[in-house]
């Protein structure tokens, strides 16, 4: 039996605006009505698995697991307390799979891919099959297509079963090695998904990173459930060094194994990507949204929330977001990155939060803000209840523009319809609740002396979040 291991705890920086800390990529819908983390999902149909062991950060658990129920699959959701790269996230899961007394083949997936052609991934993974039984760790090649700077290589070496030896892992190389790679004929894409057995890769973590297992172990046997999601234990995880696969284990084990994969992948690791992944227009163009574009070619222009017009440029980005509009050239769309981290350092809320925020029950959207008001858009899914809360700043004014809510005030509790409206004073404990079979739709008038997030007094909540969640 197959045990995926999907690990979506990426922040996916070089797709910003798109992309955010609290909203990374594997949860956006990029290339199709399902998100990155939901395709991932979906190819595994066709594979014998058990179901997934899903590998995210505490910040992303709804988030997790409302993907995973609009999917309709089963699985567990593991919470790492921060992000400690891909080893640590393995051993953990290898760890919770063998609890049960098994030692199965743990199918090692990022949450954030993009791959065409199912077929050929279930061929690859089936080929894979009989090296990782006989203990060796297979990593997943892609077949080339032209020299990537944004790519580490594999070198292939003798044939092994269905795959070769690996003969070495190269960094991401420069244009001209690249171009070299390329030529040189049997050169790998670093893929970034394995298969191999739970055993074997703690055999070979203990012997190459005995501190990172000796604190995995201690960060699985001091977890803890909380509702349906398992907390690896804080303090022993946050001990554990961080590093990936790659550096803790593969380039250093005489084990490794590579089995090649031609099936449309992409990381969508940058907006060239993302470009290169989707069908375009007769001049080159991709195109998501309301846009109008007149002597334009080879770009991706994106628009989410207004009208986007382009005339006479070429291999540009163009993404328009509520709060964020991003224009670069198309070869400088690996560096993204590099202008994130400007507006880190600058202290821009951006980077951190989009427009639209995403909470267990639903969503909300700023609208308009001034010195002592702030205008919000609503949405409270179906069976959705925000806790019973207070606010020691600022009063609400909620005006119902679809659906019905179900408002708590004080001991009062009571319906308030399409129309209508409630005021939440000062100091009041409140909430607000959707009862029906749509989404309730509201805007929220705040006015006050301060207005931040965190004016927030949790009295009682379903979901057990602290006041800043």
């Amino acid at each position: 039996m197959i045990q995926p291991v999907i690990l979506s705890g990426g922040s996916g920086t070089r797709l910003w605006p798109l992309s955010r800390e609290q909203m990374p990529k594997q949860f956006l819908r990029l290339t199709s009505s399902q998100s990155l983390l939901q395709q991932t999902l979906a190819r595994l149909e066709g594979l014998v698995t058990a179901p997934p062991i899903l590998m995210g950060h505490h910040a992303h658990r709804f988030l997790m697991a409302e993907q995973l129920r609009e999917s309709g699959y089963a699985g567990s959701l593991v919470l790492e307390p921060e992000g400690r790269n891909t080893a640590p996230a393995i051993a953990c899961a290898a760890l919770i799979a063998r609890q049960g007394g098994s030692d199965p083949l743990l199918l090692v997936l990022p949450a954030d891919h993009v791959i065409g052609d199912l077929t050929a991934f279930h061929s690859s993974v089936n080929a894979a099959v009989p090296l990782a039984e006989a203990g060796h760790l297979v990593t997943f090649g892609v077949v080339p297509t032209y020299p990537e700077t944004g790519y580490g290589y594999i070198a292939c070496g003798s044939p092994l079963g269905g795959g070769h030896r690996v003969a070495s892992f190269i960094e991401k190389p420069n244009a001209e090695r690249a171009k070299a790679l390329l030529a040189q004929g049997n050169t790998l894409w670093n893929s970034g998904m394995f298969l191999l057995r739970a055993g074997s890769y703690l055999a070979e973590l203990k012997a190459f990173q005995p501190d990172m297992l000796s604190a995995c172990e201690a960060a699985v046997a001091e977890s803890h459930r909380d509702l349906d999601f398992l907390r690896l234990g804080e303090e022993a995880f946050r001990r554990c060094p961080a590093d990936s696969i790659d550096y803790a284990v593969m380039e250093q084990s005489q084990q490794a194994a590579v089995v090649s994969l031609d099936a449309q992948w992409s990381d969508i690791g940058s907006f060239d990507a993302l470009w290169a992944a989707q069908p375009s227009d007769a001049a080159g163009n991709v195109v998501q949204g309301d846009c109008v574009l007149r002597d334009t070619h080879r770009s991706l222009v994106i628009a989410e929330h207004r009208l986007v017009a382009t005339l006479g440029v070429e291999d540009l980005v163009v993404v328009e977001t509520p709060d964020s509009v991003l224009v670069a050239h198309r070869e400088y769309a690996q560096q993204v990155k590099h202008l994130v981290a400007t507006l880190t350092e600058a202290g821009r809320s951006e980077v951190h939060t989009a427009a639209q925020v995403h909470r267990p029950w639903g969503s909300f959207q700023a609208m308009d803000s001034g010195e002592r008001y702030q205008v919000k858009h609503i949405t409270v899914k179906p069976g959705g209840r925000l806790s019973l809360q207070r606010h020691h700043h600022r009063a609400e004014h909620w005006v119902v523009v679809s659906g019905t809510a179900q408002v708590t005030v004080n001991e009062r509790t009571f319906l308030v319809s399409e129309n209508q409206s409630t005021y939440i004073p000062i100091g009041v404990p409140h909430r607000l609740e959707n009862l029906g079979k749509i989404p309730l739709e509201l805007i929220e008038v705040q006015s006050g002396s301060y207005l931040g997030e965190d004016d927030i007094e949790r009295l009682d909540d379903v979901y057990a979040r602290h006041s800043d969640e």
